[in-house]
């Protein structure tokens, strides 16, 4: 039973992103090594974000406050400014397509975190004897984010590109603020309004799905305008 229950945490956490990979079109590219390239600028990116953390944000213990420090945790969370980083260099040492680009950036920087953040969670807890939910959640959470990071990878590829309209110009740059400071915002939904761990995991997914779509909008809108000029 608990062999089964791994398995289909396994397969909940990590059939998304084969499916993608194969469905988008990713797979007749050939471009499987490109997205190794952007999970080992994923594994940079990181380590630089834990020696700033370090650095500047040495841990506390915050547990006798009874609270969470907003303006630290803030602040904290704006060292994921080089998460953009990150995603846009990798944008630029691809040439291809836009969706290719953005498409290879996401999907290989959402694997890169489900092997170094899921695998050994689930490899150590669901194989346990007692059951738990929160090993499926994990698994639905990694979904989310990959949804969430394809997405980050679209609203930089959209911002890089001079062509954009200049009315979603700052729709784009409120989405990319609103992605890196996703983690406090629902921290303040757990801490201050008290919903539970189902209930933050619908707002993740409701929230990644909503800011999908405004982007997919203005990706259209882009490459309709520049079709009209054909």
């Amino acid at each position: 039973m608990t062999l089964f229950h791994f398995a289909n945490c396994i397969a909940l956490a990590y059939a998304p992103y084969f499916m993608t990979y194969k469905c988008s079109g990713l797979a007749e590219y050939g471009v499987f090594w490109k997205c190794i390239q952007a999970g080992a600028i994923y594994l940079v990116t990181q380590l630089c974000k834990m020696l700033l953390l370090a650095t500047f944000f040495p841990a506390t213990d915050l547990t006798s406050l009874g609270r969470m420090e907003t303006v630290t945790e803030l602040l904290k969370n704006t060292v994921d400014v080089a998460d953009l980083i990150g995603l846009h260099i990798v944008m630029t040492k691809f040439a291809g397509k836009g969706e290719t680009k953005f498409l290879v950036a996401g999907l290989g920087w959402a694997s890169a975190e489900l092997l170094m953040t899921r695998l050994v969670p689930l490899w150590v807890g669901a194989r346990n004897v007692e059951f738990d939910w929160k090993y499926l959640q994990m698994s639905f959470d990694s979904n989310i984010n990959l949804v969430h990071h394809i997405t980050t990878a679209t609203l930089i590829w959209l911002w890089s590109r001079h062509d954009l309209r200049r009315t979603h110009l700052p729709v784009v740059m409120v989405l990319l603020a609103i992605g890196c400071y996703r983690p406090v915002i629902t921290e303040l939904f757990h801490s201050i309004l008290g919903f539970g761990t189902w209930s933050i995991l619908a707002i993740k997914a409701s929230s990644a799905i909503s800011v999908a779509l405004l982007s997919m909008h203005i990706y259209y809108s882009l490459t309709q305008g520049l079709n009209s000029y054909y």
